[in-house]
């Protein structure tokens, strides 16, 4: 559990990743950007923008640089989660760079469940087409109407008849279904309500042009729609696929989305750690670069401890989540499940705070569209809220103490070293 060095066959890749993002990432960036300025929709990308990015992923393609998250398949490269984790942090100091290898969220987990336990024919209509990067995909669980961090209160209903599910219901914050390529959805339904609490929902694969699939609009992040990607607002009514769009049977919703959400959970960790560093690097460039009161911005009140602090808590984020990573590797999804929870209530709550510090730093323009800090600070502090908000990773870590304490020796040694 405590070696955490990548195995050697991987440390070429990560090389390689490095000056993919150098060479064939970094120089279209600006320019995929500047394009898309202006256009006349939103939710579509302007001429030359998909030439761009399509042109970075068959650089990738060619170098053998694709699909690194699907550990030991053999339709990816067949990385441990702690290989890919060291490859997740270099991406996740770029905005285009996981997509040009086809390592996009929340296409990521929905390849992965896909690949595990999709059908024959599921993985020939949805998951081929993901895998060469033709398509992009969206997963629909959180509601408006629901506290949706707790599953099991999934209201939207899918009912069988005459060998179709109808489903009839309402999501938010979908990511990614704004996006024009945007063909699949997994979305989390109740089937079962009388059955035992954690048998009543499954998921069902939705085509994104089903009729009934209404796409009301995107939901703001800070004032921002993030067009074309989007988090959308979706209305399910009276929505018809075939029985066999079912994931796994019937009933296996939550088995399903632990498959999905350990591994998802240390992508998004690794790749918010990338963005600190990319955070960390902004603020010192800015802060030896400018002067106010006759010094460096840097030297001024705390500056320097806090861009210690920061090296500090990136130092302590990337082991926590490499250990994590580990125990996913070695232990399996279910024991690996604390130290996942321990990351996601750790990892974007720190990574904010750099971000903040940052902007300071910046001053008024650290919050314009002349940086990419508002950008990067509106992902991390989303992230604190997808994939399960702090509160909920929190009390996972807290329960595992609590029942660790009173089923072992701790108990005992903190009474007699009470003295009572």
């Amino acid at each position: 559990m405590n070696n955490l060095e990548m195995s050697d066959k991987a440390k070429p890749l990560l090389t390689a990743v490095i000056r993919h993002i150098e060479e064939n990432v970094a120089p279209i960036t600006e320019e995929f950007y500047r394009l898309g300025e202006g256009r006349a929709d939103r939710w579509s990308y302007a001429p030359g923008q998909l030439e761009l990015l399509d042109g970075a992923k068959k650089k990738a393609k060619e170098s053998g640089l694709w699909n690194f998250f699907l550990p030991n398949a053999e339709t990816g490269e067949g990385l441990s989660n702690l290989d890919y984790a060291y490859i997740a942090a270099e991406l996740g100091k770029s905005p285009l760079a996981p997509e040009t290898l086809n390592c996009s969220a929340p296409d990521t987990g929905n390849m992965e469940v896909l690949e595990r336990i999709g059908t024959p024919a599921q993985k020939e209509r949805w998951l081929k087409p993901l895998l060469a990067g033709e398509i992009r995909s969206a997963f629909a669980m959180s509601e408006p109407d629901v506290a949706s961090s707790d599953a099991r209160n999934i209201s939207t209903r899918a009912v069988l008849e005459n060998g179709e599910w109808v489903i009839n219901g309402e999501k938010f914050y979908i990511s990614g279904a704004g996006d024009p390529r945007c063909k699949i959805m997994i979305v989390m339904v109740k089937t079962s309500p009388e059955a035992e609490t954690f048998r009543q929902q499954s998921q069902i694969l939705v085509p994104i042009d089903t009729p009934g699939v209404e796409i009301v609009g995107p939901m703001h992040v800070f004032g921002h729609d993030d067009a074309p990607h989007g988090h959308m607002h979706i209305r399910f009514k009276d929505v018809r696929v075939p029985e066999d769009h079912i994931l796994w049977g019937e009933g296996r919703g939550f088995e399903i989305s632990q498959l999905r959400l350990g591994p998802g959970r240390i992508h998004h960790c690794m790749r918010s750690i990338g963005a600190a560093e990319k955070a960390l690097d902004l603020m010192i460039a800015r802060g030896v670069s400018r002067e106010a009161f006759g010094k460096r911005i840097v030297d001024l009140g705390k500056n320097m401890e806090t861009i210690s602090r920061a090296r500090i808590e990136i130092e302590a984020m990337r082991l926590m989540v490499l250990k994590a990573a580990k125990a996913m590797d070695t232990l399996g999804t279910k024991e690996a499940r604390i130290w996942v929870s321990m990351i996601k209530a750790m990892v974007p709550e720190k990574v904010c705070q750099i971000i903040d510090q940052a902007m300071q730093v910046h001053g008024a323009a650290g919050l314009s569209q002349w940086t990419p800090l508002s950008g990067m600070y509106t992902a991390q502090r989303t992230l604190r809220f997808a994939d399960g908000p702090d509160e909920v990773h929190h009390h996972v870590v807290a329960r595992a103490e609590l029942q660790d304490y009173q089923n072992s020796n701790r108990r005992q040694a903190a009474v007699r070293g009470s003295g009572t």
